[in-house]
């Protein structure tokens, strides 16, 4: 029973190490969409300098992943805690990759005059932030529902990054002069929808925990 409890409390501290990954990623889409709307190049900066904290926290499930099935050879329901885990953990570092592209993307447009698609811009990265602190809820409570809810939320970015590069290409028409902004602003959108997609296959990682059966919510 004591082995058990002590096991019990190793998958409690992945789990609130997965968590502290996720509400870091979430953080810094966050800043990097403010910084954005902001034209604060010295926040985008800072965002770029913060990514070795989302290196090291991944770098840090992985290894506390491994030693786990390792040293304790676990099987069922407690391996797939553990798998789920670490391929969260993939997902959850790209999603804070995709904030330090939108900084770049930030550094590169400076203080040129914003074209007006921001707003939608906006309501992509929250509807992506509500994602994927709904995915990050669904994991604690193993909440299969949450996790499908998901796929409709992943529908509502999609039509929006559709809708927003079409106007974006109808901007370049209009304005030849500013080719690079939108560039980068197709970029950002780009960056937006495959972090959603990634939320989606953490949905997927937790009702295979669940139910131990995968499922495709992209399909």
């Amino acid at each position: 029973m004591v082995g058990r409890e002590k096991f019990q409390r190793a998958l409690n501290e992945l789990e609130n190490k997965l968590i502290e990954l996720g509400t870091f990623a979430d953080r810094a889409l966050k800043n990097s969409i403010e910084a954005l709307e902001m034209k604060d190049t010295g926040r985008a900066i800072a965002i770029l300098e913060k990514d070795r904290e989302a290196n090291r926290l991944h770098e840090e499930i992985n290894d506390f992943a491994i030693m786990l099935i390792a040293t304790q050879a676990p099987v069922a329901i407690d391996l797939r805690r553990i798998i789920t885990g670490i391929k969260m953990a993939d997902n959850i570092e790209r999603i804070a990759d995709f904030a330090v592209n939108i900084a770049r993307s930030t550094i590169r447009i400076g203080q040129e005059e914003h074209i007006g698609i921001l707003m939608q811009v906006k309501k992509m990265y929250e509807i992506t932030s509500e994602m994927l602190k709904m995915a990050l809820s669904a994991y604690h409570d193993e909440d299969t529902q949450k996790a499908k809810k998901i796929l409709e939320m992943d529908d509502k970015v999609d039509a929006l990054y559709d809708q927003t590069v079409w106007d974006l290409f109808e901007f370049r028409q209009q304005t030849p002069q500013g080719t690079m902004q939108i560039i980068q602003l197709l970029l950002v959108c780009r960056y937006l929808e495959r972090a959603a997609d990634h939320v989606t296959n953490i949905a997927e990682h937790i009702i295979f925990l669940v139910k131990g059966k995968r499922y495709s919510l992209n399909n």
